[in-house]
């Protein structure tokens, strides 16, 4: 739903559904899986659609050290 309503440009909808998202992922994968990129990615693209770049890239960043760690 968080992707969906991001697509549709309700940001006020999709924020608090990548945050949730994010935080289950961390708790349950741990905050090196590769799978918690998924996450960390749509969540920066979403904040770069809402016009806040500076905290896309506090997520981008954990995002390529974890890719970082699996090549």
């Amino acid at each position: 739903m968080a992707e969906l309503y991001g697509h549709i440009r309700r940001y006020a909808e999709a924020e608090p559904l990548f945050k949730r998202a994010l935080v289950i992922r961390e708790k349950t994968l741990g905050l090196e899986h590769p799978n918690l990129v998924t996450s960390l990615e749509a969540y920066a693209l979403l904040l770069r659609d809402m016009g806040r770049p500076d905290e896309a890239s506090m997520l981008e960043s954990p995002a390529r050290a974890i890719r970082a760690k699996r090549t």
